[in-house]
């Protein structure tokens, strides 16, 4: 398990503070994560990676010559936020442009997207790509919906040495597009891993046994075989891997047999021992095989194998040399750039606000409703952990901890400077979505920001509050993509909306409608527990899904209720 750490939930803000000052002389730390410590040359395209931490080296490990110019760093397992790329690809970017790639998870994909918009329409050419390497995570026609895992070193590692070659940004795209196309993983658990400040692991394996599958956020693997002997384990990941090799190319391949943070550099050792034989038996030249710790999951014991299938151009740009603190290659030539000077670009704090007297007592009902949201989750917070961990990454609790925390604080501000109801709900969104990251984030701080939006400055009516949940509702599924019983948080918000709608249109008072529909909220949420994942990082488990509420339409009651009591409160 985890054991060395002060705070839980600043575990990674620990973490990249020492990492920063280890090695100072080759990364500078900027909001959101980190770039290399001297400027990207004018021309060069830069290449930042990123995604949640527990993967060291990934992903702040790889940034340096040869390799990355930044790095946008999470919290544990947890997407960045659209503020965090932001700044941090605008701290990297030159007149280059800029290349984002991080793994195809829901989370990434919005807050990495979102940022490529707000970039784009800055000025800055901006791309991303997605790695989608895990085949056990969706079948083979259906590569646009696999995970990334191990994988993302190879595209990371092609991308970042053709823009060190002097690619332009179609090229660099082109290039990690193709590398991301002809690599494959698959990877296997011994046993689960633990979050800072948790006693259990986020799944467990019993004894004897593997998972098959697994995910590097924590997930547990898609199926569960007997744990074998080594050259055993590399018979069935070789095979795995080259079941989909492609069968045009010149029958070499980069390689990585990746530990995942527990699993001994000698053990590693013993696997490709029979690992190599089987390649080169079955006909392929193996060039500059990688073997150890790349992409972690904290303590997770396990391995993946990965195979990058290649050709000329992707050969030479996968034996380019690097030199990162986590990782080199080979010798560079290249005369370093003058030293950095970023400033701080994070967003400042909100404006004075005009709001009339009932607009600022609404506000202050708002900021208690938030902070009575902040202490249900954190109650709940091992329990909300616990459910997401049956087929997720177990970090939802935190995450919502986090996002709520972040969103009283702003609410306060904002209420203090005088704002009504709608300035302190957008403050609050926008807080929540830079703070907290990951999908449930950026999905939670886009609907308050949109209720704000709709309910304005002044003291609303219950219709109009109605129609500001309809508005938080259409901007979440909008940005998040997810329908009604794919089983995600809006299985629990629609019927709240449909049912608080349809009593206010009836003449209720909100709080008799709030309560009547909190009600509804809370059997749709425990009735996910029926349904299978059909999005996010749940979806590849959906069998181990069914008979577990889901966590995110679990904390969207919990929070609907919290609100609820409130305006009970204030009724009274």
């Amino acid at each position: 398990m985890t054991k060395l750490f002060d705070d839980p939930e600043r575990f990674s803000d620990d973490m990249l503070a020492g990492f920063l000052d280890a090695y100072a002389g080759r990364v500078t730390g900027v909001p959101g994560g980190v770039v290399r410590a001297t400027e990207t040359p004018p021309g060069k395209v830069a290449v930042v990676v990123g995604g949640g931490s527990g993967h060291y080296p990934a992903f702040c490990g790889v940034v340096g010559p040869g390799f990355a110019d930044g790095a946008v760093v999470g919290n544990i397992f947890t997407s960045p936020s659209t503020q965090e790329a932001y700044e941090v690809g605008r701290a990297a970017a030159n007149t280059g442009g800029l290349l984002f790639s991080t793994g195809n998870y829901a989370g990434d994909v919005m807050n990495f997207t979102l940022a490529q918009q707000r970039l784009q329409a800055e000025g800055i050419d901006t791309r991303v790509v997605f790695v989608t390497d895990d085949i056990a995570s969706a079948p083979a026609d259906e590569t646009h919906r696999r995970r990334g895992i191990a994988g993302d070193f190879v595209v990371f590692k092609v991308a970042g040495a053709a823009a060190e070659a002097g690619y332009d940004l179609d090229d660099v795209e082109r290039v990690a597009r193709h590398a991301n196309d002809r690599t494959r993983t698959l990877g296997v658990a011994f046993a689960g891993c633990t979050m800072p400040g948790a006693t259990e692991p986020l799944f467990d394996v019993a004894p004897g046994t593997m998972g098959v599958g697994l995910g590097i956020h924590g997930e547990p693997g898609i199926a569960e075989a007997e744990l074998p002997r080594a050259a055993d384990l590399a018979q069935r990941l070789v095979a795995g891997v080259l079941a989909e090799a492609p069968a045009d190319g010149d029958r070499r391949i980069g390689v990585i047999l990746n530990g995942l943070g527990a699993t001994k550099y000698e053990e590693l050792f013993v696997v490709w021992r029979t690992a190599a034989k089987l390649l080169r038996d079955a006909g392929w030249t193996i060039v500059d095989p990688e073997v150890g710790e790349l992409v972690t999951s904290l303590d997770m014991a396990g391995c993946s194998l990965t195979l990058v299938f290649l050709d000329e151009e992707l050969e030479r740009l996968w034996r380019a040399p690097a030199d990162t603190p986590a990782y080199r290659k080979g010798a560079l030539t290249q005369v370093d750039g003058p030293r950095r000077t970023t400033a701080d670009t994070s967003a400042g704090g909100v404006g004075q606000g005009s709001a009339d007297e009932e607009g600022r007592a609404v506000a202050a009902v708002v900021v208690a409703a938030l902070d009575a949201m902040a202490d249900t989750v954190a109650a709940a917070e091992q329990e909300l952990g616990r459910i997401d961990a049956v087929a997720g990454d177990g970090d939802h609790g935190r995450g919502m901890v986090r996002g709520t925390r972040s969103a009283v604080e702003a609410a306060r501000t904002a209420a203090e400077a005088g704002h009504g109801p709608g300035g302190v709900l957008v403050a609050a969104g926008d807080a929540w979505a830079a703070k907290a990251g990951g999908t449930s984030g950026v999905l939670w701080g886009a609907a308050l920001a949109a209720l704000g939006r709709a309910v304005g400055d002044s003291r609303p009516d219950a219709t109009t509050v109605a129609a500001g949940v309809r508005a938080g509702y259409t901007a979440l599924t909008t940005l998040g993509g997810a329908k009604p019983g794919d089983k995600t948080m809006i299985d629990a918000l629609l019927p709240f909306t449909e049912t608080l709608e349809t009593a206010v249109a009836a003449g209720s008072p909100l709080t008799d409608a709030w309560a009547t529909a909190v009600d509804v909220a809370t059997t749709a949420a425990a009735d996910t527990a029926q349904l299978r994942p059909q999005v996010g990082r749940a979806r590849p488990l959906a069998e181990k899904s069914i008979g577990t509420p889901d966590a995110g339409a679990t904390s969207m009651a919990l929070c609907l209720r919290a609100v609820g009591t409130v305006l009970e409160g204030k009724q009274q």
